[in-house]
């Protein structure tokens, strides 16, 4: 276990590096600079401002540059919020996109497990069809659209939450119901085909001829290794969801890490840009490794190995 943990902490720590020289080469060989729109600035401001942030130096002292800022954890400061380091930007978001991607996941699973199971206890049936149609619907329609519609009905309508902004308690709700009902489909899809394939397992099979009652055959032996692909879902899910959602945030026009991704991206702020790409990859990593620990608790025939 300790082995595992070393080696998996290794490689995560060798595809954060990598992401920085990855996010390094795209941003530096896009056009424009990070003070392109101060058009009044004198010529000696601009060096002066270059100088200040390290930018007038060759590209590969540049990149050592970003790569021993985040391995002592001496983070660069924001071009576009001026005073302000990247981690600190990072912080003042990260409150609002956790804020509406843990209910987001609970509502995700919350539907989408009981749905996909259901498909999957009745197959060919009216209520497998009802759940395939309904998940297939979810996947399909984008959050561009669903959110509107959802801020149309709850927000204009029926007067229940603020349509955007993030002013009052309940701010949370109508992103979080439509990040829900989104990764709920492709949850209910899961659980449905892993479901149905672990029931038709041999060792199902044997539970029932021992005469194990049908509420101990789901839920104490398939619905355990039917929810391992969920796991795998959830990991790089989570991640997404924390680190905010891009579309989702701007249309309900919420200060969390999506906006400020956005904005570091058209303003030119490599630091900012390359710092949240970081925190997302960071998060991946972590939470790719707590699904490898979960699966093997829930299934003993998998080993951690290094």
């Amino acid at each position: 276990m300790i082995r595992f943990l070393v080696s998996r902490t290794i490689q995560g720590i060798i595809v954060i590096f990598a992401v920085i020289c990855v996010m390094f080469a795209i941003l530096k060989s896009s056009p424009g600079g990070p003070f392109r729109s101060e058009r009044a600035i004198s010529p000696e401001a601009m060096a002066a401002k270059m100088a200040h942030y390290g930018l007038d130096q060759p590209w590969p002292v540049q990149l050592w540059r970003h790569l021993v800022h985040y391995a002592t954890f001496d983070f660069e400061e924001s071009y576009l919020f001026a005073g302000r380091t990247v981690d600190e930007v990072i912080v003042s978001g990260f409150p609002v996109s956790a804020a509406i991607a843990i209910p987001a996941l609970l509502i995700a699973l919350g539907i989408g497990v009981p749905l996909g199971a259901l498909a999957a206890l009745r197959p060919n049936t009216l209520e497998d069809r009802g759940s395939t149609l309904a998940a297939t619907l979810g996947i399909c329609t984008p959050s561009m659209v669903l959110g509107p519609l959802i801020a149309m009905f709850f927000g204009l309508k029926l007067r229940w939450f603020n349509t955007s902004g993030w002013f009052d308690t309940t701010d949370w709700v109508l992103p979080s119901i439509t990040l829900g009902i989104i990764y709920s489909a492709y949850i209910a899809r899961l659980t449905r085909g892993s479901l149905r394939e672990t029931l038709a397992q041999e060792f199902i099979r044997t539970a029932k001829a021992k005469g194990a009652g049908d509420f101990a055959i789901i839920f104490r032996h398939a619905l355990k290794l039917a929810c391992l692909p969920v796991l795998n879902f959830l990991g790089p899910a989570a991640a997404g969801l924390l680190t905010g959602s891009f579309i989702v945030e701007t249309v309900f026009q919420l200060p969390g890490l999506g906006q400020f991704f956005i904005a570091a991206a058209v303003n030119n702020d490599h630091a900012l840009a390359t710092a949240i790409s970081v925190f997302y990859a960071a998060l991946i990593v972590g939470f790719n490794l707590l699904v490898d620990i979960l699966q093997a608790w829930l299934n003993p025939r998998i080993r951690l190995q290094a």
